[in-house]
């Protein structure tokens, strides 16, 4: 196989969507919110506070780019032209460059404001697990934030990291939850969640004869121990939702749940779009008081 044909084990699929339910015509406000994060960017469209279409999109070398690219992947859903939008707010690492915004918003008020609206008002724990960093967001039951802890800037335990593992591994991203249950005895974790340490443990394992299969479950293992060790610095009380495209990945979540003692929420909605959901509410309260 060509180098240039070698497959991407790493890609997740990209989606978009409209609601058939709303007349966009019909509202008063039309609210956009963009978040552009380290590994994936999205764009939530709101109609009076209502998810009326978003698109996700990976994230380019460039936020202004990438900014442009969700929203134009989304807008491919609908026929609402673009000088519609009464509001856009931008959120994410790269919030400060997204060029059509009329502000920019922390991703962790636009995470707990997202995870009260995809959630529901129940929620009061909000685990973020993002591309490069993960937050655990105390919050009310009207999404404002109560309190947060956030890692180091740190692949370990983060959707990058677990990127760079289905590279290693040479597994497509979406099939690593349900593989990794795809063993007769659960395995000790792998000693590191860091990528730099993770590629060689798991080349010295798969040459002493372990499975991919048990490769992968100790490293969702690894993985969701970082992530409950980091949970437990702020504390966690029901009402615990997970936002992020980890929130996808049983192999971790289904692991992690039991250490952290409580049942996760659910939710119909995509679980990426958390941050830009929140941007656009936030948007749409901007409106309302002006």
């Amino acid at each position: 196989m060509a180098e240039n044909d070698k497959k991407e084990y790493w890609r997740w699929t990209e989606s978009n969507w409209k609601n058939p339910d709303i007349r966009w015509k019909d509202a008063e406000y039309i609210t956009l919110g963009i978040d552009v994060g380290s590994v994936s960017s999205q764009a939530v469209i709101m109609a009076d506070s209502q998810i009326f279409a978003y698109g996700n999109t990976r994230t380019g070398s460039n936020s202004p780019d990438s900014a442009r690219k969700v929203l134009g992947y989304t807008l491919d859903k609908v026929d609402i032209p673009e000088d519609r939008v009464d509001r856009c707010v931008g959120t994410g690492y790269g919030r400060a460059n997204v060029p059509f915004a009329d502000n920019a918003v922390t991703e962790i008020a636009c995470h707990a404001r997202g995870a009260n609206f995809i959630y529901g008002p129940e929620v009061k724990t909000v685990l973020d697990i993002g591309g490069q960093d993960i937050k655990i967001i105390r919050c009310d039951n009207q999404g404002r934030v109560v309190d947060f802890y956030m890692n180091d800037k740190c692949a370990a335990g983060t959707g990058r990291g677990m990127e760079v593992f289905a590279d290693i591994l040479e597994v497509p991203i979406v099939e690593i939850g349900e593989r990794s249950f795809q063993v007769e005895k659960e395995p000790r974790p792998v000693s590191h969640t860091c990528v730099v340490y993770a590629r060689s443990e798991a080349v010295n394992l798969l040459r002493k004869g372990w499975s991919t299969e048990r490769v992968l479950a100790a490293y969702c293992r690894a993985m969701a121990e970082r992530i409950c060790s980091l949970v437990e610095r702020l504390g966690v009380i029901s009402g615990f939702a997970v936002t992020g495209g980890m929130a996808k990945n049983q192999g971790v979540m289904d692991r992690l749940m039991p250490m952290i003692g409580l049942e996760p929420m659910h939710t119909e909605w995509d679980t990426q779009i958390a941050g830009a959901a929140g941007a656009a509410l936030i948007a749409y309260d901007s409106c309302l008081t002006e």
